[in-house]
């Protein structure tokens, strides 16, 4: 193995639960983008977390003529958070993304990310608040509206000033990562808001960038039940990293 596949230029982690019918399409998408923007300085890192249908036999076939992508597997489901945090302790590149299986985020943005990389961001979210962004199709006004209240929540309580926690588009610099993901804790949708806790209390220099995003309306998330896990565990997360 050279070095440049020991150490690419960039690691992609897309965290995968159930996405048989979703994530072939995906995978061919930002597989084929990455082919013709990275040459062979990337890999594409699929993760399954504990999936009981066709997501990793999918997986595994479209290997055969994908040398970069990857798999990697965890025999139970531990959720969106253990997942990332799996594979971004596994990626190996200067700079480590994870995005959602939906591509409601396409790979192209990572553009946009290299350049605030360039100009000395250490860790870039994509924000869909960002007056740059491009909403190509909206989320319900419920929806919308339980994002902007949770947003809310979580500034009061974490201190955070990002407009848009929860985009599953977000980047790390090999440096932040590893200081990072080692020391994250919480499986769940909020490991979104403990990455950017830390990346603060660490001293990373954080970057929202506009994006295009189009709503996936078979959403992971439960409109009831995991709101209310989510704030229990913003409440948890002084507390569980106290002594930085």
């Amino acid at each position: 193995m050279n070095q440049e596949n020991e150490h690419p230029r960039l690691s992609v982690v897309v965290p995968a639960y159930n996405e048989a019918e979703r994530l072939p399409a995906t995978i061919e998408d930002a597989y084929s983008w990455l082919l013709e923007n990275f040459a062979d300085g990337f890999e594409l890192i699929v993760v399954d977390d504990g999936s009981h249908d066709a997501t990793v036999e999918k997986t595994m076939a479209m290997q055969e003529e994908r040398p970069h992508l990857k798999l990697v597997r965890q025999l139970k489901n531990h959720g969106k958070g253990a997942a990332v945090r799996r594979g971004m302790q596994a990626a190996r590149g200067e700079i480590r993304l994870f995005m959602d299986a939906d591509h409601s985020t396409h790979i192209r943005e990572t553009v946009k990310v290299l350049q605030a990389v360039e100009d000395g961001a250490e860790v870039v979210i994509a924000s869909r608040q960002h007056p740059e962004s491009d909403i190509s199709v909206s989320q319900s006004w419920l929806r919308e509206n339980m994002g902007k209240g949770f947003n809310f929540l979580m500034r009061s309580l974490v201190g955070l000033k990002m407009e848009d926690t929860q985009c599953g588009f977000k980047a790390f610099t090999a440096n932040a990562a590893d200081a990072i993901f080692p020391i994250q804790k919480l499986d769940g949708f909020s490991f979104d808001v403990e990455l950017l806790y830390l990346a603060s209390r660490l001293g990373f220099n954080t970057v929202e960038i506009p994006v295009e995003w189009i709503n996936e309306p078979n959403s992971r998330v439960r409109m009831l039940a995991d709101p209310a896990l989510m704030f229990a565990d913003i409440m948890r997360i002084r507390k569980l990293h106290k002594d930085l």
